[in-house]
């Protein structure tokens, strides 16, 4: 993200100079090709801003999706550790019960 925003300034900072030597920035020099390629640039802006957006917030739900997955399948890691830990004891008892020791 943070290339694409130095990508965009230079290009405003080409865009800028390329204005200032055809027109030297007299309102008298503006022409509607001038209009013309403003345009074009704030649509070509908004169509790569539209894909980097589309792209990152894709990731970024994917990225969330795992981490609560895994989250996921700690806590079923942990209630099955409980569990076979419980089975455990209770083994344990039973076999204290049935073999007394005199």
């Amino acid at each position: 993200m943070k290339s694409l925003s130095i990508t965009g300034l230079i290009l405003l900072a080409v865009s800028a100079l390329l204005f200032y030597l055809t027109t030297d920035f007299t309102v008298g020099g503006i022409t509607i090709s001038h209009m013309m390629g403003v345009m074009a640039g704030v649509g070509i802006g908004l169509i790569i801003g539209g894909m980097v957006g589309y792209v990152s917030k894709g990731s970024a739900i994917k990225a969330e999706e795992k981490k609560r997955e895994f989250k996921r399948l700690q806590q079923e890691k942990e209630d099955l550790e409980k569990q076979a830990a419980d089975i455990a004891r209770r083994e344990a008892e039973l076999q204290q019960n049935q073999n007394p020791q005199i």
